[in-house]
């Protein structure tokens, strides 16, 4: 490997064109190759970038200048590239989730274990600062006992068109934003001490997909209430609810350029203690975050732990299933 890791990124679409903007922020690999089952899209999108090579999904991944991989394509090719991109020998960075199914995701992460090679799941607000004290604080007690976790994230889509809306490439608000609330409550129970992890409830507006979706979690006796949505907008916050105190975090999710950098400490006696950590392009951390992994020869980056990652995919399964 160079001193700068090689990225390929495999789905030259909008997702993809967000993570090589930021790409430039990462200290440790550049842009180096795209790959698209439409090798001319390929070299249009690596023309606009800058990347030097470009070609089909086979092609790019048979380069042995090419040390990991983006993956930002529709959510049921994320399995096959994962599988294909580890049988090259390429580090995996995908976009959320991982795959479509808990026996899938399962079975990704043992072909990462047999290979070693690490496979980061692109919940991009995990990284940065602001999680890091998040994290911080949940672990050190700084809220007390976790009681409640409230937290939420839609929009509303122009036309019921497209992937989003589209059953056969696993379209629907669970699966592409009901995952970040759902993978902030678990993470905060993890950082909690907290074991196990079930819907309670759960109902939606349902069409060809599911278009709204609210739930009830309980995380290990903490009550987390999430809701998604691709045809409403929500806001973007999260409030986790402590014996000690609560965490108002107003926009949680941060962008696809800043890192969330804003939080407010409501503690028992009514004061408040504003929190504030400088930011950081996230998808620039997450691609960080994946070739430090390789480095050091680790399979996981510690921001997104693989038993995290298993019990998300187990919950979002649950979760249009209870719809």
């Amino acid at each position: 490997m160079t001193d700068l890791a090689r990225w390929a990124v495999l789905g030259p679409g909008g997702i993809s064109g967000d993570f090589v903007a930021a790409l430039p922020n990462a200290t440790r690999g550049v842009l180096h190759a795209v790959g698209s089952r439409d090798a001319a899209r390929a070299r249009a999108f690596a023309d606009a970038h800058g990347a030097p090579v470009a070609g089909t999904y086979d092609e790019i991944l048979a380069r042995d200048d090419v040390d990991a991989v983006y993956i930002g394509t529709v959510h049921t090719s994320h399995a096959e590239l994962a599988h294909a991109a580890l049988d090259a020998g390429k580090a995996v960075l995908c976009e959320k989730p991982l795959t479509t199914t808990p026996a899938d995701t399962d079975a990704v992460l043992a072909h990462a274990a047999r290979v070693g090679l690490p496979v980061v799941e692109a919940f991009k607000y995990r990284f940065g600062p602001f999680p890091d004290l998040l994290r911080e604080l949940v672990a050190g007690g700084a809220l007390g006992e976790i009681l409640e976790i409230e937290a939420s994230l839609g929009f509303a889509a122009g036309e019921r068109t497209g992937r989003l809306f589209d059953p056969e490439t696993a379209g629907g608000a669970i699966l592409d934003v009901g995952c970040y609330p759902v993978s902030l409550a678990v993470g905060i129970a993890a950082a909690a001490g907290r074991d196990g992890a079930r819907i309670v409830s759960a109902q939606g507006v349902v069409d060809a997909v599911d278009e709204q979706a609210d739930a009830e979690l309980d995380l290990g006796g903490i009550t987390a209430r999430i809701r998604c949505a691709i045809t409403a907008e929500t806001p973007r916050r999260a409030v986790i609810r402590g014996t000690a105190g609560i965490l108002d975090i107003p926009n949680v999710w941060g962008s696809r350029v800043d890192s969330t950098a804003e939080a407010t400490l409501i503690r028992p006696d009514g004061s408040r203690e504003e929190l504030r950590t400088t930011t950081v392009s996230p998808m620039a951390a997450e691609a960080d975050a994946t070739i430090a992994a390789l480095r050091d020869g680790r399979t996981e980056a510690p921001e997104m732990p693989w038993a995290q990652t298993r019990t998300i995919a187990r919950l979002l399964e649950d979760w249009r299933a209870a719809l």
